[in-house]
């Protein structure tokens, strides 16, 4: 191999060195949803990430076979967090089988990660309704058009069955709600909060639901 094909980074010799300033007990907000919202808002509007919404769906068929993808929030309180999907994905078919799921909101620059584990049910259909008409007229027929997850011949098919519904439902006229789609809620039952510190020792403080509805927070070793 020459210089010219060598590998020119090497993934071993990245490094860097974390904030000093960490996560203690005394900060963290009663519920893991409040805590969320705190984060979520800095990201948003101090470190101004692109797509701070953007998270990490892990779910895992019966068989236990797992599979990840990026997937953007699109609601949270304190009943969960909120998602959107074609209800024939392979997401939402592990989801069918197997409703453990986690979510993990890799927030980089602000050396923060954000791990939900819970269970993911799906939203009504009103809910689902009153979310689809605010997206986009574009978005609307894309749920149409896209049968997310299974083979297709040739993007030229795709855009061909986008144009299609285009002409049926041109801008301003109501896109109807697919009936293969909507949301999906995932209620937590543990909530980590990852903040990055220097020499590895990372601050790992997690919420873990209680039988009474309340909230344990425990510290993990990094």
């Amino acid at each position: 191999m020459t210089d010219r094909d060598a590998v020119p980074f090497d993934p071993a010799s990245m490094r860097k060195q974390y904030r000093a300033e960490g996560l203690a007990e005394s900060d963290l907000a009663a519920t893991p949803v409040a805590q969320f919202a705190h984060w979520f808002q800095q990201a948003a509007t101090q470190a101004h990430l692109f797509e701070p919404n953007a998270m990490v769906v892990s779910t895992a068929n019966a068989e236990g076979h797992p599979t990840s993808r990026t997937v953007l929030l699109k609601h949270f309180d304190e009943q969960g967090f909120v998602f959107y999907t074609n209800y024939d994905s392979r997401k939402a078919r592990d989801l069918a089988e197997n409703p453990y799921v986690s979510l993990l909101f890799p927030w980089h620059p602000m050396a923060r990660q954000v791990i939900v584990t819970g269970i993911a049910r799906r939203t009504g259909r009103d809910e689902t309704a009153a979310y689809f008409r605010t997206r986009p007229h574009g978005s609307q027929l894309g749920a149409w058009a896209s049968a997310q997850s299974s083979v297709v011949s040739t993007r030229a098919d795709l855009d061909a069955s986008y144009a299609e519904l285009a002409a049926r439902y041109p801008e301003g006229e109501q896109v109807p709600v697919p009936p293969n789609w909507g949301g999906f809620r995932v209620a937590p039952q543990a909530v980590e909060f990852w903040q990055g510190r220097e020499n590895r020792l990372h601050d790992r403080l997690r919420y873990v639901a209680e039988a009474d509805g309340g909230w344990r927070v425990e510290r993990l070793s990094p």
